[in-house]
């Protein structure tokens, strides 16, 4: 018999899927996670069977679910949040895809993000949406199915497909076809949605011959989503909660103020700062973004993406044979003096922000006949510092100010050294929350103010609790010389500068 409420919250991920169920103190009662497959079909290109996203999250929403009955806690309401700009297309009637979802990472429309930079349209694009044209983003993914398909255009041009990002795709899994919907970021994450109008742009879908009939309607963060089918979970519950990932860990950091700042440390890094009620145009390459929309209100952030974070450990591991394991990083920067002038760029895949340079590459400079192991894994740490400084810096040339913390999440921060590197080299405090699963908790957050189980932003913000906070113990001067030289190796591995 339950005797307590809590919130399910879906985390749908790029490699594998997860549900939660929080109490009403936003502490985790239950979990469950699942990895599913990756396919590259050629270099280059990244893709996901659908069925696997859906597959995979129903079977950790009934796992999570059936602990949560057990501890006497019973989920009253849902909030999905997901891994952003990946694309699925799919039958309206069938519910079939019509081809695999092209995730986030595909670099197949590179070419026509390049013949539409070539053309001039990239000021236009990055005026309305905020963005720049990468393909990255989901528009050119969605034009790249209906050509290749064969007759998809015209079905999506008489409206018999529907285009989602994969929170729209699991919505419409869940209420059984009856809603199809998104919320305003991950609308914002398409390059169809202008994001000062708050509506998809038809000029953004002419350019990039995409048919309204296709989108989703868009909706608040908080939001009536629909109901889930009783019959796939057991019990009667509504979506009312959506966004994506890094925009659900804004508010499960409880950055609701203009200037302040979250890190999400995974694979990759992403960081966003809060802007408030107005969108700030980027100077130093940072995308405009927004990081909530609730009662029809949008707040605006700043964004930047880092590539590589966690990826650069994997590497040393699973690449190298450095380690054999992520844990064993902290021991092991720990005892090393100073990083003896080795520094490494991860740019395995390129450099992100501020340098969205596709065409760097890897390398790792300062070696000795001393370099050894311990120097490789401070050096990966501290590129991870370093490209957090690069981010911050850019944003508080862009807002005006620099933040005067950053909150930080995700599976890195676990690591003690890595928290007292970033204070350092940053030169902000660094504030790990007792929640580190701040993805999940943002939309279990956002789920709970549709519901009324919490009434305010304030009344969120008050749930937030320190578990760990660094502040800066290096000398300013020592700073600006580790920051000199990880500047110098940038330099050396950009495109252009060879």
């Amino acid at each position: 018999m339950a005797t307590r409420q809590g919130i399910l919250a879906i985390d749908q991920g790029t490699t594998s899927s997860r549900a939660i169920v929080f109490d009403l103190d936003g502490q985790i009662v239950a979990t469950a996670q699942e990895e599913f497959p990756q396919h590259y079909p050629q270099s280059g290109w990244v893709e996901h069977d659908p069925a696997d996203l859906w597959q995979s999250t129903l079977r950790v929403c009934r796992g999570a679910l059936a602990q949560a009955d057990e501890q006497g806690v019973e989920a009253v309401t849902v909030g999905i949040t997901n891994q952003r700009e990946t694309t699925v297309v799919w039958d309206r009637e069938s519910g079939e895809p019509v081809y695999n979802a092209i995730v986030w990472q595909d670099r197949r429309t590179a070419d026509r993000c390049a013949e539409l930079r070539d053309l001039g349209h990239q000021r236009a694009v990055t005026a309305r949406t905020g963005l720049l044209l990468d393909p990255y983003f989901s528009a050119t993914k969605i034009a790249w199915i209906l050509d290749r398909v064969d007759g998809a255009r015209a079905r999506a041009e008489r409206g018999e497909l529907a285009f989602g990002t994969v929170d729209t795709w699991l919505l419409w899994q869940l209420t059984g076809g009856r809603s199809h919907a998104t919320d305003a970021t991950n609308a914002a994450r398409t390059l169809l949605f202008n994001i000062h109008e708050q509506d998809w742009d038809d000029e953004l879908l002419k350019l990039f011959r995409v048919p309204r009939p296709l989108l989703p309607t868009v909706c608040d963060c908080a939001d009536d989503f629909g109901s889930v089918d009783e019959a796939l979970l057991g019990r009667r519950l509504s979506v009312e909660g959506i966004a994506g990932d890094q925009h659900a860990a804004v508010v499960g950091q409880g950055c609701f103020e203009p200037g302040m700042v979250k890190s999400t440390y995974g694979t990759g890094c992403f960081a966003l700062l809060n802007t408030g009620e107005r969108p700030v145009h980027s100077r130093n390459r940072l995308l405009t973004t927004l990081a909530y929309r609730l009662d029809g209100q949008p707040t605006y952030a700043l964004e930047g993406s880092i590539f590589v974070a966690g990826a650069a450990i994997q590497w040393l591991r699973d690449g190298l044979g450095l380690i054999n394991s992520a844990a064993e990083t902290e021991a092991i920067a720990a005892g090393t003096q100073g990083n003896k002038g080795v520094y490494l760029v991860p740019a395995f895949t390129g450099l992100g922000a501020p340098h969205w340079d596709p065409d760097a590459r890897g390398a790792i400079f300062g070696l000795t006949r001393d370099t050894g192991v311990p120097e490789f894994v401070r050096a990966a740490l501290e590129s991870v510092c370093y490209q957090t400084h690069d981010l911050v810096n850019a944003m508080g040339r862009d807002a005006g100010e620099p933040p005067h913390e950053l909150r930080v999440d995700g599976g890195m921060v676990a690591n003690e050294w890595l928290l007292q590197a970033l204070a350092d080299l940053v030169g902000l405090e660094v504030a790990r929350p007792t929640v580190t699963e701040t993805t999940a908790l943002g939309a279990a957050y956002l789920a709970g103010l549709r519901h009324g189980i919490w009434s305010s932003l304030d009344e969120v913000r008050g749930q937030w609790r320190l578990d760990r906070r660094c502040t800066p113990q290096i000398a300013a001067v020592d700073r600006d010389q580790a920051i000199a030289g990880w500047r110098d190796a940038v330099q050396r591995v950009l495109s252009n500068g060879r």
